[in-house]
């Protein structure tokens, strides 16, 4: 998911580079909200590991 979030940011950039804001503005929303989740996704599986404990 943070390759997705990574792709639609590089859409984002070249698109603003050459002057399609839409398609800029919209690639950047996506990628903003992926990171978000990947980052919330991220968070939920520390802090399962860390309520999980180690295995003997």
């Amino acid at each position: 998911m943070l390759y997705w979030a990574l792709v639609f940011l590089a859409v984002a950039l070249v698109a603003a580079l050459f002057g399609f804001g839409g398609i800029a503005s919209a690639s950047a929303g996506i990628a903003q909200i992926l990171f978000f989740v990947f980052i919330v996704l991220f968070a939920v599986a520390l802090i399962a590991r860390a309520l999980r404990g180690r295995a003997p």
